[in-house]
């Protein structure tokens, strides 16, 4: 996390990121960019330059699964943020 002149950045092992003026909507633009990432990822594939070297398998296991959850339509924002999202405000 990183504080901007505008709000908040967070950054997610370097694959992507989300900005918001509060936390709460920089969390919300990172699970959304990471959702289309994952999906359009298990619809076209991904490609890595050979030049680049090989993927770290950790951080492929990790969109694979995220996209896993979203083809069962999940909710990705618990895996990603490990927080369940709540109705209640007292929580």
């Amino acid at each position: 996390m990183h504080e901007t002149g505008t709000g908040c950045r967070l950054t997610l092992v370097g694959l992507t990121y989300g900005n918001g003026p509060t936390l709460q909507e920089a969390a919300d633009d990172l699970v959304c960019r990471l959702l289309n990432l994952v999906l359009c990822m298990r619809t076209s594939g991904l490609r890595i330059p050979s030049s680049l070297g090989p993927p770290d398998p950790r951080v492929m296991g990790f969109l694979w699964e995220l996209g896993e959850l979203a083809a069962r339509g999940d909710d990705i924002r618990t895996r990603v943020i490990g927080l369940a999202e709540s109705t209640d405000p007292a929580t």
